[in-house]
């Protein structure tokens, strides 16, 4: 389990330059690298969707060792519903609510030194105003679940994390693969877990070798195997393999082999030149506007 990495969050995003900018100039992110695929993913990368989209990998620092963010843009769709499986990001950086402050950003102080602020489509941040860590500042995801203990049954039972914290009263849990990785926290929701239509994706590495027994293993104890082992081409890039597989809450996992992956995810120097010609290019908004149209609510 010590080879397996925490590395990106998936999100969908609806207003592409509004998102760019909090990730670059709030967030003080970097653009890793930008793609463009005229269809929809074999594994659904972008959702179920079938068209045109992009992915855009943004984060402080190289994906080898850095928890990141997976922008997905469906061309056409203008914004998606939010649920409450997705409960947010902490991470540490001072400049960020600095940043924040300075852009007029909505921020709330939601205990001493940690403010919240929502990211384009209602994504939740938390902001430790300290000064940004050496390491990865990224310090968790926070992700909804209806039955604690089942869900750490799941994770740490089945996938292998370890468990960090644990606390009853507070009905939370933190886990992980290793110390100096970001960290999922499971917290209960009082109820169902409701993923709306922006539901994400989480996404580890691990040896090729383990992406069959991991796919063994959960057939073996009947549990949700979303997209079989499949390989996903990425033009000019690595090939990589792929399962994708559903926590007892319909949290949507991938579980990638990390040597292609760490081949794929190179960081790309001309990513945010891609990006900008990319949103340069987009007339959909002119489209619809145009027709007195408003882009799919998805």
């Amino acid at each position: 389990m010590a080879a397996r990495r925490a590395l990106h969050f998936v999100f969908k995003v609806g207003d592409r330059p509004r998102t760019a900018r909090f990730y670059r100039e709030l967030l003080g992110m970097s653009v890793l690298r930008h793609e463009e695929f005229e269809e929809g993913c074999k594994a659904t990368c972008n959702g179920p969707y079938d068209g045109k989209w992009s992915k855009t990998m943004v984060g402080y620092g190289p994906e080898d060792n850095h928890f990141v963010a997976e922008l997905t843009y469906n061309y056409g769709i203008g914004e998606y519903r939010l649920g409450n499986d997705f409960l947010g990001i902490t991470l540490v950086s001072s400049q960020a609510v600095s940043n924040a402050k300075k852009m007029g950003w909505p921020l709330k102080e939601v205990t001493t030194g940690v403010f919240e602020t929502e990211a384009p489509g209602g994504y939740k941040f938390y902001l430790e105003d300290k000064e940004k860590l050496k390491q990865d500042p990224v310090l968790k995801v926070t992700l909804g679940v209806s039955n604690l203990q089942k869900s750490i049954n799941y994770w740490s039972g089945l996938l292998g994390m370890k468990i960090y914290e644990k606390d009853e009263e507070k009905q939370r849990a933190l886990l992980g693969y290793a110390d100096n990785q970001c960290k999922l926290e499971l917290k209960a929701v009082g109820g169902a877990v409701d993923h709306g239509t922006a539901f994400g994706r989480i996404a580890f590495s691990c040896a090729k070798e383990e992406l069959p027994s991991i796919e063994a293993l959960m057939k073996k104890e009947n549990q949700k195997i979303l997209t079989p082992l499949v390989s996903l081409d990425t033009p000019g890039k690595a090939t990589v393999q792929v399962v994708i597989l559903a926590d007892p809450d319909g949290h949507e996992i991938c579980f990638v082999g990390d040597e292609a992956f760490r081949d794929l995810s190179k960081v790309d120097p001309n990513g945010d030149k891609l990006l900008d010609d990319a949103m340069a290019a987009d007339n959909s908004d002119k489209w619809f506007a145009a027709r007195n149209m408003k882009k799919i609510s998805a």
